[in-house]
């Protein structure tokens, strides 16, 4: 049964999370303060962690932030009573893979849980790989072993990040809309908010490209989206 840690102070928001997780399928632990949430991320292993912004002792930007330094890959659902893009896009540089404004629906978050772990984890028992080993340039994806190597150097990617890089690598060569790649990649609604979709390529430059402002392989299409191409000399 997958793990999941919430992170939230306030105790009607926890036990109604609590509930529809485990309803679903899922074991829940708990913490009401910031330090708590952080110290139970390090050392009970949680599958999936959904985090509240603004908490007591540590914020939820911090702690992502910080399980992200300690080289934690562990899927994060942030949930945040701020609608400002800016405390979303921050949220998604530090590292969380998804965010999730208050109010929101139970069974929402639940989906959005799922969909996450789904690409991320082997909830059925079965293997999920996209297709077969990729290598393009000195980039190389490896989909069953969820890594990507880059100039034979192991990537530090978040989920998301290298759900997004082997989308892309398996559809090399082809011109990806924006809102193609929110729908394939994040598998439901964001209302147009394809912003996402540029950290995150802004994020898989940085670790792929000698110069992000002259890339090689993440290509801006202008007005469209991106695509994926192998450099002409390596």
């Amino acid at each position: 049964m997958n793990k999941i840690l919430v992170v939230d102070d306030e105790p009607s928001i926890v036990t109604l999370l609590k509930f529809n997780l485990e309803q679903a399928g899922f074991s829940v632990i708990t913490a009401a303060n910031g330090l708590e949430g952080y110290e139970l991320a390090l050392n009970d292993s949680p599958g999936f962690i959904v985090l509240d912004l603004m908490l007591p002792g540590m914020d939820g930007m911090e702690i992502c932030k910080r399980l992200r330094q300690e080289k934690i890959k562990t899927p994060i659902l942030m949930l945040t009573a701020k609608d400002d893009e800016l405390d979303k896009i921050l949220g998604l540089e530090l590292g969380a893979d998804d965010y999730l404004t208050k109010p929101f629906s139970p069974r929402e978050v639940v989906a959005r849980v799922k969909a996450i772990l789904r690409r991320t984890t082997d909830i059925d028992g079965t293997s999920n790989k996209e297709d077969q080993n990729i290598s393009i340039g000195k980039l190389k994806v490896y989909p069953d072993q969820f890594e990507a190597y880059y100039n034979d150097e192991k990537l530090e990617l978040t989920p998301k990040e290298f759900e997004l890089l082997l989308y892309l690598a398996a559809h090399r060569g082809k011109v990806l809309s924006r809102d193609q790649l929110l729908d394939s990649v994040w598998n439901y609604d964001y209302a147009g908010d394809t912003r996402i979709v540029d950290v995150h390529i802004s994020h898989l430059r940085e670790k792929i490209e000698e110069d992000t402002k002259q890339p090689k392989y993440i290509k801006t299409i202008r007005g469209f989206g991106y695509k994926m191409e192998g450099p002409k000399y390596e």
